[in-house]
């Protein structure tokens, strides 16, 4: 058995001390955009330092606990902020969580986070959904030795987010008149914002949004046969030629201002599965 698969199940047997529950779903909830917590009907809150092996979150608004729950009577595990690469942590640290999730039962995730607007049509209060990801983070979970029973050695990232699942969404935010885009999100290991050159490149790659984070989780979610949905809340434009200083309470804000359509997404969602 490989070192990591031992700390999951270290980590899952805890995790079963503290509740029976076999979630289905796993929510990773990212800046701004916790309040969904007040949807689920919560069985146990566990903070994240109380978990064996699992990091801590030092984002100021990040709360940083794990919860089980139910959300729409179906059974959910939600992460209550994420762990960054800007952060210090491994890649193998930051997607541990996920492959926790997986062995308590989930095999559907769904991710969100506040990224940059690049594409001219991805205006502040926009939701993308994510069809695809450039990964620019100069590193990858998989890295090293490949525990087999995890998942294959070279996993097919043909479809990182699942077709089904951007289906259901966008049929969703039909019916219930949110706007909603999709398009291709790249990451960056941040902490900094980019300069206009920067920005100007991610959108001659492809990129439509930019962020820092969310890739890491997909790949590992992929490697163990897990779907995910991708929701990115644009928080500020990134347009390079109309590039303006970045506004980190401005970007708070309008996270929490989108959060509501957001939520009425996820939910909605999660109701159908």
């Amino acid at each position: 058995m490989s070192e990591l698969r031992k700390q999951v199940e270290e980590t899952v047997a805890f995790l079963r001390t503290k509740s029976d529950s076999k979630p289905g779903i796993g929510i990773i909830l990212g800046t701004g955009l916790g309040a969904l917590v007040d949807d689920i009907e919560i069985e146990q809150k566990i903070p994240y330092d109380k978990i064996p092996h699992f990091p801590l979150s030092t984002v100021e608004f990040h709360a940083g606990q794990l919860i089980f729950g139910k959300l729409n009577s179906k059974p959910i595990v939600a992460m209550q902020g994420r762990f960054h690469y800007y952060e210090g942590y491994t890649m193998r640290q930051i997607t541990f969580p996920v492959r926790v999730m997986n062995f308590l039962g989930v095999h559907t995730l769904i991710v969100s986070n506040a990224c940059g607007g690049i594409n001219a049509a991805m205006k502040p209060g926009t939701i993308m959904i994510m069809r695809d990801h450039i990964n620019l983070l100069g590193d990858n979970p998989l890295i090293g030795e490949n525990d087999n029973s995890l998942g294959p050695r070279f996993p097919d990232m043909s479809e990182p987010y699942s077709r089904e699942l951007i289906k259901k969404a966008e049929d969703i935010a039909r019916r219930e008149k949110i706007e909603v885009h999709k398009g291709v999100y790249a990451a960056v290991s941040g902490p900094n914002l980019e300069t206009a050159a920067e920005y100007r490149f991610l959108r001659t790659i492809g990129a439509d949004v930019v962020g820092m984070s969310t890739i890491p989780e997909d790949i590992v979610a992929i490697h163990m046969g897990m779907k995910v949905l991708g929701l990115s809340v644009v928080t500020d434009a990134c347009v390079p030629e109309q590039l303006q200083p970045a506004n980190v309470p401005e970007i708070i804000r309008i996270a929490k201002n989108t959060e509501p359509k957001l939520t009425t997404l996820i939910k909605k969602v999660v109701e159908q599965l």
